[in-house]
């Protein structure tokens, strides 16, 4: 397994910035040899994937792809970035208006299986970085934990939530969303009302507080 030591990437982003196109037609041809490269990857691999089948199907020249990336890795790089940023901005606008944190978990267990769902090849990108580059693999899900934990930590502060390491909890959840959405994904369909409240009914008996409505105390660790 390949794993990018912290200089190399670097020099990559250096050189995805470089070439950037600065004209609209140089951006859209961009585009469509990435969204070539998300077809390819999440048809066949990324390793069975070539930069000739990746440019055969986005119907440029191959040389045309260096004008652009750098390397097939670029691409993925990119590619797991844009997964990223697109999933946050989707949950954002999904729970945008909830009053309280256990619907804000509602909504966005809904979007995130809708999302996986309408996004199957970038899904499938992001589960197979973890063998091209594993630090890039990690960020995409540290960064989905960070903002998860920071909602989580501001909803025990208003008493929504027991308390609790706000982090583990983020990681957790986060677990039970991405099988939820690979399930979804074999099965090629949305959960049932049934299988999906199963699930949430899950998530609220972990997240509720106490009966008396204050959030409830850590665990006492037996020794």
């Amino acid at each position: 397994m390949f794993i990018a030591r912290p200089c190399h990437a670097r020099r990559r982003r250096r050189l995805s910035d470089a070439r950037r196109p600065i004209t609209k037609r140089g951006e859209a041809t961009r585009a469509k040899i990435l969204d070539a490269a998300e077809q390819e990857f999440g048809a066949h691999g990324y390793h069975a994937a070539s930069i000739s089948s990746i440019t055969h199907r986005a119907g440029v020249a191959q040389g045309t792809f260096y004008l652009y990336f750098g390397s097939k890795e670029d691409v993925m790089r990119e590619l797991v970035d844009h997964m990223g940023r697109a999933l946050r901005y989707h949950l954002s606008v999904a729970t945008r208006g909830a009053t309280h944190r256990l619907e804000v978990e509602r909504l966005g267990f809904e979007a995130f299986v809708r999302f996986a769902l309408d996004h199957v090849n970038l899904y499938r990108v992001v589960m197979e970085s973890q063998f091209v580059d594993e630090s890039l693999y990690r960020q995409y899900y540290e960064r989905l934990a960070q903002g998860y934990a920071e909602g989580l930590r501001a909803a025990q502060a208003a008493g929504e939530i027991r308390a609790g390491d706000a982090e583990a909890q983020a990681w957790a959840l986060m677990g039970v969303a991405h099988f939820l959405g690979l399930r979804a994904i074999w099965n090629d369909r949305f959960p049932t009302d049934e299988e999906l409240e199963a699930t949430l009914a899950m998530v609220r008996a972990s997240l509720e507080p106490n009966s008396a409505g204050v959030a409830a105390p850590e665990p006492e660790v037996i020794a």
